[in-house]
């Protein structure tokens, strides 16, 4: 009978990424690392009910009443869409237990590159933390400006939500949205 210490240890699930939220129309392109549990488990972009992401926008564009940042998916990245933003990740899959980017494995690239293609009107990249950030050589090959922004997450907590919004309105505005 298998003892604490003689059981094999379980293997690291292998994991595979979300599609990018992308149209012809982007112009803001927001990379994220890898999704979390809980987007995974949804299938739906920052979905953790602590991250930032979704409140930050729906503050940067306060004035537009149409957006419920607690809505439906679907009406939440049309919205994004019909403002010129973008989301996807710069893994394409890896090996993770649990959400944290430090405990990201075997990672595999997404096709950045070929973002120019499907994205003629890109303008700029924002990368959403550290991890993601670590890939701005990729984007950069884009010829648009890419950003560091503090990450979202609520693993980003020495960032106040103020703060976050401040640099994040900034980048918005420098990719001309707003």
């Amino acid at each position: 009978m298998p003892t604490e210490w003689t059981r094999a240890a379980q293997p690291t699930p292998h994991l595979t990424g979300l599609a990018p939220v992308i149209s012809g129309n982007t112009r803001l392109l927001v990379l994220g690392s890898f999704p979390s549990v809980a987007s995974l488990a949804k299938q739906q972009y920052y979905a953790h009910p602590q991250n930032q992401f979704w409140r930050i926008f729906q503050a940067i564009w306060s004035s537009s009443r149409q957006f419920d940042c607690l809505g439906s998916y679907q009406k939440r990245t049309d919205w994004l869409l019909a403002r010129g933003v973008g989301v996807w990740d710069v893994y394409a899959s890896c090996e993770r237990e649990g959400s944290l980017d430090s405990a990201i494995r075997s990672a595999q690239l997404n096709d950045l590159v070929g973002l120019r293609l499907r994205c003629p009107q890109l303008r700029a990249v924002a990368h959403n933390g550290g991890e993601s950030f670590k890939h701005a050589r990729h984007t950069a090959a884009l010829g648009v400006p890419v950003f560091k922004l503090p990450s979202t997450s609520p693993a980003n907590a020495s960032w106040s939500f103020e703060r976050k919004l401040a640099a994040w309105r900034d980048v918005v505005q420098a990719a001309g949205l707003i």
